[in-house]
């Protein structure tokens, strides 16, 4: 019967309960194993819910954005004492905190460099364990009027519609268009592929008088911009 007994958090020595730590000191005085450790609730027979946090944090090389990749099975498979609702209750989290990062940045006036688009589309894409399609459309002034999901693919590539693309330029009277993809790789070599649609993009924007400001691709770390490297028209 011990066997099934699984330690809690209000098993723990009270100066070592998170949730009482976080009432009396504040959010900012948890590390980030006893945050994870509120999301579990409890941990296994053999550990606390505290010590499992940490355990899940160093599979993960101690950093948010490795286990924001998380899949539930990975953690449900790697971990004993993850069923489906501890599992599920992380990877919900790391999706708010990844769509809190897009709202805070959504409000960027104006792109006036790469940089910019690398600011403001990295929330949404680097993190990813496959690759997306996104494309910002812009107004005259080069503010952001609407981003849109055009395709979302596999490990090493996704399929882009150009019609869909032109679509919703044309249906937010956008004038310029920047592409934006994630390289899941690491690799921020553009491949023969992305040089070939940006170019069909490319033509296809001077028939509609849409131009195409920029192709970004981003990584965990940094970005490849099409227009810095003279890849652009």
């Amino acid at each position: 019967m011990s066997e099934n007994i699984k330690f809690g958090i209000k098993d723990l020595a009270k100066e070592e309960r998170p949730r009482e730590k976080l009432l009396e000191k504040g959010l900012f005085s948890l590390a980030d194993a006893e945050l994870i450790a509120i999301l579990l609730g409890s941990g296994s027979s053999k550990e606390s819910a505290v010590e499992l946090a940490r355990k899940i944090l160093k599979e993960y090389k101690n950093n948010l954005n490795e286990l924001g990749k998380a899949t539930v099975e990975q953690l449900k498979n790697n971990f004993h004492g993850v069923g489906d609702a501890k599992a599920i209750t992380i990877v919900a989290a790391m999706e708010l905190g990844r769509r809190r990062l897009s709202q805070e940045v959504v409000d960027i006036p104006s792109i006036k460099s790469s940089q910019d688009i690398f600011n403001l589309i990295k929330p949404l894409l680097s993190d990813l364990n496959h690759e997306e399609f996104w494309i910002l459309l812009l107004n005259r002034a080069n503010k952001v009027i609407a981003r849109f999901m055009v395709s979302k693919g596999g490990i090493t590539g996704t399929v882009t519609d150009v019609r869909l693309i032109f679509k919703k330029a044309i249906e937010n009277w956008a004038t310029s268009i920047i592409l934006c993809h994630n390289h899941p790789s690491g690799s921020l070599k553009p491949s023969k592929e992305d040089i070939v649609i940006t170019k069909k993009i490319e033509e296809a924007g001077k028939i509609l008088d849409i131009k195409i400001l920029d192709h970004v691709i981003i990584t965990d770390k940094s970005f490849f911009s099409f227009a810095d490297n003279d890849l652009i028209e």
